[in-house]
């Protein structure tokens, strides 16, 4: 019997228990607003679960800041911090501390670029520090263009 049919009925707390196969945790990460539950499905080994819990509006911050550290392989890594960079939840410190991990992850050599560019169109964070995000190890002339124009498109404030 598959996962989805065996959970019927059940509160998603309880259905936590009856999930075997991978997907069931990703459909179980798109219908809960349990926060528990969120946290719970983010201890899971599966990348693609913690892609959907980062798109749950019912994830709280503290959950999506653990999980930005979650990782597994550069293209899921970088997808989940584009998807963080994406959310509107992640602000002030969260926010910083998202810019901070994207220049680490650029030190080290891998290619958050979506979500540089991404953190380059939001007002919160000031222009001086995603410049500087250009200019570190690991990123392109292409990547320091991409950020002039997202900044430049930014609404004046």
């Amino acid at each position: 019997m598959d996962d989805t049919r065996a959970t019927d009925g059940l509160s998603d707390a309880e259905a936590l228990d009856h999930l075997h196969e991978p997907g069931a945790y990703r459909r179980l990460a798109e219908r809960t607003a349990d926060p528990g539950v969120l946290r719970v499905l983010a201890r899971c080994e599966y990348p693609f679960v913690w892609h959907t819990i980062v798109r749950n509006p019912a994830a709280p911050l503290d959950l999506l800041v653990t999980l930005s550290v979650r990782r597994h392989s550069t293209w899921n890594d970088n997808h989940l911090l584009w998807l963080l960079a994406a959310h509107p939840a992640v602000t002030g410190e969260a926010l910083d501390g998202l810019v901070e991990l994207v220049a680490e992850r650029l030190r080290e050599g891998e290619r958050p670029y979506a979500a540089v560019l991404l953190l380059a169109r939001r007002p919160e964070s000031t222009e001086e520090r995603l410049n500087r995000l250009g200019h570190l190890p690991g990123a392109s002339s292409r990547l320091r263009r991409g950020i002039s124009r997202a900044l430049a498109a930014r609404p004046p404030g």
